[in-house]
């Protein structure tokens, strides 16, 4: 786990990019720019600052039966690691409980956990699955992420409507095609 950030230091940094990008850091606008950016990205790569024995937090729960357990729309906002750029988007999570379970809550703060780094979404995709299945223990586990990524709808190729869409499937959900295809099917309801 890192240390937290120093937010006087990236200031004085943010200070300086607004100088060089032909701004005055002075102007009425601008003059708590500095410290609002230093605030906000330390909140918004705080994942760097977590991890998932805190996040998870102890909340198992016994369970009778191994059924499939999904939890879909999950809202996430990360920033592209080649850009710096916000993407978002929505996360769904399904697994084969073993034996245990998650709190719901803990999924969801599973993703934030990734999501608040500087990322990719293929990696992140796969850095949960694999936290879902350690947590677990599933039978398997998939995860599916649909995002839109501003470092190509703002620049670059300015396409504004495209979305891309990352999957990672572990243990049965990727040995066994017929569990595959129940967790994408009940996705699609």
């Amino acid at each position: 786990m890192q240390k937290e950030p120093d937010q006087k230091k990236i200031a004085a940094l943010v200070r300086e990019l607004i100088v060089e990008l032909g701004e005055d850091p002075e102007r009425e606008g601008l003059k708590k720019t500095p410290d609002r950016v230093a605030k906000s990205l330390a909140f918004l790569t705080r994942g760097y600052r977590q991890n998932l024995k805190k996040v998870v937090n102890g909340a198992h729960f016994k369970s009778g039966t191994n059924h499939m357990v999904i939890l879909k729309d999950i809202e996430l906002y990360s920033l592209c690691e080649h850009h710096m750029l916000p993407f978002y988007g929505k996360c769904a999570i399904g697994y084969i409980s073993a034996g245990k379970v998650l709190g719901v809550s803990k999924l969801a703060r599973i993703v934030d956990m990734y999501a608040r780094r500087l990322q990719i979404q293929e990696r992140m995709t796969e850095e949960i699955a694999a936290a879902v299945m350690a947590e677990t223990g599933a039978e398997g586990v998939g995860v599916v992420i649909r995002a839109k990524h501003l470092c190509m709808m703002m620049r670059g190729v300015e396409k504004q409507n495209s979305e891309m869409t990352t999957s990672a499937v572990l243990g049965t959900f990727r040995s066994d095609a017929k569990v595959r295809e129940e967790f994408l099917s009940l996705l699609a309801q």
